[in-house]
């Protein structure tokens, strides 16, 4: 896997349901190296901390792979890489290979796989159509947010080489259709559960359902 193009962005207002409110979700690349840092990618833009940033989601990927598919359905856009508010457009990114729990050397950063991206709204306001959420949940290549165990440097050209493979065999593919299953597989659910690189609340959450 290879750093095609590295992200950034800057706080964006957008108005949602009537109320202004802002988001990080307008990245573009930038030409600079990217520091990943425990619990963000230093000089990015974190809005809502609820749901983005943070040690389980320090720094998202997103598969150069995909982007022929969006472009196709959305040939009006002016695109560029970033537009899925990735930090990092990866070349040979594969969810359905990749490892919930795999540990990478990314750059000169050390990094573990921990869970899928799950589309809100915001992804829509930057494709200009709310559709696109259950498009992206359809099409089942979400992109990966890592933790960063050892902080490091990112530039376009870096590789990104396994390190320590995990005891789990649940990709990331996998979690995310499993999160989004109305009928959840119990032992899918087993999996989740006992990964301890996914977030313990999400573990929790899933509990019900081994």
């Amino acid at each position: 896997m290879k750093v095609i193009s590295t992200n950034l962005g800057a706080p964006t207002k957008i108005i949602w349901n009537g109320k202004k409110t802002s988001t990080g979700i307008y990245k573009f690349p930038v030409e600079s190296p990217l520091l990943l840092d425990i619990e963000d990618v230093q000089g990015d833009t974190v809005v809502d901390r609820k749901h983005h940033g943070g040690i389980y989601k320090a720094c998202y990927l997103f598969a150069a792979d995909h982007y022929p598919y969006w472009k196709e359905k959305y040939p009006h856009l002016k695109w560029d890489w970033g537009m899925f508010g990735e930090n990092l457009t990866m070349e040979g990114l594969d969810e359905s290979q990749i490892k919930i729990g795999s540990i990478y050397k990314l750059g000169t950063a050390m990094v573990q796989i921990t869970q899928p991206r799950e589309p809100c709204y915001k992804l829509g306001i930057r494709f200009g159509d709310q559709g696109i959420l259950k498009q992206y949940i359809d099409h089942g290549f979400p992109g990966t947010y890592v933790r960063v165990v050892e902080r490091g440097t990112v530039t376009v050209g870096d590789s990104m080489e396994l390190v320590e493979e995990s005891k789990s065999p649940l990709t990331v593919q996998q979690f995310y259709n499993f999160i989004f299953s109305p009928k959840k597989d119990q032992e899918l659910a087993q999996q989740v559960i006992h990964n301890p690189a996914i977030p313990l609340s999400k573990r929790e959450k899933f509990k019900k359902w081994a």
